[in-house]
């Protein structure tokens, strides 16, 4: 066998026709080649008419090949020593002239003769071992060699078989992997051999080994120990098979237990996400709800400090002269006030006592009505006489001008004892109860009396002056 070649050898042009092989192990290409050198098997006489029985029959009655041949490849040729092709026979010389004997090319290994044996079957399986060559037809030898070709591949397949069955391997093999397989069979031999070895060297061990030959009642004895023996672990295995069946069972609970385990833990872990965060989201709204209650608090201790009263009543002085809302109350020689800003500074005052008043009824006892009407207040005596609260007014014809100041006066002297009783009731401390700057007494505020008629305008401003600063305690203590 040879790989096959797509060019012309020494010999010329491979057939075509020729059936293709593989290495059952590298699945190289092998090819059949050299067939016609085996022309001089066949008998000269060969009828064209009965060829194909004349090649079996000629072939088995012919002389037989010596030897089995393998071919190698042509890049083996230089890996061992050339043998050259067998000499052609007698027979050869009686072959068609016109039909070139090309000589095999490759290499070739002489098997022995048992190895050559596997490829030779009996005539009755019809076919033989021989590689037999096509035959010299002078009419149509493309024909004869055509038929002759095909009995020698019938053959060689045949033999193929024959050598797989035979040596367990498949055929047919290149000569590389005839090598690899004949190195791992040398192996294999030595591990057999090494184990004869050894089972050799056991049997002579125990050849050596002398025997103890028991008495038929010591064997009685060791075959009644023995049974027992072997009743007690036919017990224990009963009872371990037993328990066995129990740990079955308990494990098939716990298995059960442990996946309602699996799905509550779930479920919990479920719960517990959503849990979480529905307490983030609490959590966040809580904390918005402190941020605005905070704010809240600050604007409710900005609005407690804030008061109306204290922004739409603003006391203050100019000078000798006191001011409420920047109108002037009270005059002197040197500055001349109109009786307008002095009736709308009596209207401001008026207001502002009359609104306290107001909010602590029916607690204050409020007996003098102060009627705030812009810049014409009135003052409502406990005899329900009402005084205008307004000027202008006679210098010495004031009487009703004076007694409307001096009930405002009284009014507003009943509101501060009213403010003191109510820091004692609450238990304020003594240093943060209302306590008036200027003792009011009657008509007088300090040592000024308030009345126009028979009085200084200096003394009237200073009186009218402490008044405010009175009135300005009072709402302090009011905010």
């Amino acid at each position: 066998m040879k790989p096959p070649a797509g060019g012309s050898g020494k010999g010329g042009a491979v057939d075509p026709s020729l059936p293709r092989f593989r290495c059952q192990e590298c699945r190289r290409a092998l090819v059949v080649v050299g067939v016609e050198s085996y022309a001089d098997r066949l008998p000269a006489h060969a009828a064209p008419g009965n060829h194909a029985s004349s090649v079996q029959g000629s072939v088995m009655g012919a002389s037989k090949m010596d030897n089995s041949y393998v071919v190698l490849s042509r890049q083996n040729k230089s890996q061992g020593p050339r043998i050259p092709p067998r000499p052609p026979s007698a027979a050869a010389a009686h072959t068609d002239p016109s039909q070139s004997t090309r000589a095999i090319e490759g290499s070739y290994i002489v098997l022995p003769p048992p190895a050559a044996s596997i490829y030779k079957t009996p005539a009755s399986e019809g076919g033989g071992a021989q590689l037999t060559a096509p035959s010299g037809n002078s009419n149509n030898p493309s024909q004869g060699n055509n038929s002759g070709f095909h009995s020698s591949v019938t053959v060689l397949k045949r033999a193929f078989e024959i050598a797989s069955s035979q040596t367990q391997v498949e055929q047919p093999l290149c000569l590389e992997c005839m090598r690899v397989l004949s190195d791992k069979m040398d192996k294999e031999i030595e591990d057999v051999n090494a184990d004869i070895k050894a089972y050799e060297a056991c049997l002579q061990r125990l050849e050596q080994e002398p025997y103890n030959i028991l008495s038929e009642a010591d064997f009685q004895k060791e075959k009644q120990k023995i049974e027992e023996e072997e009743k007690k672990l036919k017990a224990a295995i009963e009872e371990a098979e037993k328990q066995y069946s129990e740990v079955s069972s308990e494990m098939k609970d716990l298995e059960i237990k442990s996946k309602q385990f699996e799905e509550l833990e779930e479920r919990y872990w479920h719960e517990l996400n959503s849990f979480q965060f529905q307490l983030t989201s609490h959590q966040e709204e809580r904390d918005a709800v402190f941020a605005k209650i905070e704010v809240s608090q600050v604007h409710l201790e900005l609005l407690k400090r804030t008061n109306v009263l204290n922004d739409a009543f603003y006391i203050s002085h100019d000078g000798v002269i006191g001011t409420i809302n920047n109108f002037r109350l009270g005059r002197l020689s040197n500055v001349e006030v109109e009786w307008d800003e002095i009736n709308a500074a009596w209207g401001q005052a008026a207001l502002l006592l009359h609104t306290m008043a107001q909010y602590f009824t029916p607690k204050f006892q409020y007996r003098i009505k102060i009627h705030p009407m812009g810049s014409y207040p009135r003052v409502t005596d406990i005899h329900n006489n009402t005084y205008e609260l307004f000027g202008p007014v006679n210098l010495f014809w004031s009487t009703r001008f004076d007694k409307a100041m001096t009930w405002f006066l009284t009014c507003l002297q009943e509101f501060a004892e009213f403010a003191i009783r109510l820091d004692k009731e609450n238990n304020v401390p003594p240093e943060k109860a209302l306590k008036l700057p200027y003792k009011i007494d009657g008509d007088k505020v300090g040592s000024h009396t308030i009345v126009l008629s028979f009085n200084k305008n200096e003394n009237l401003t200073k009186a009218l002056k402490y008044m405010l600063c009175n009135l300005k305690w009072v709402l302090y203590w009011f905010i």
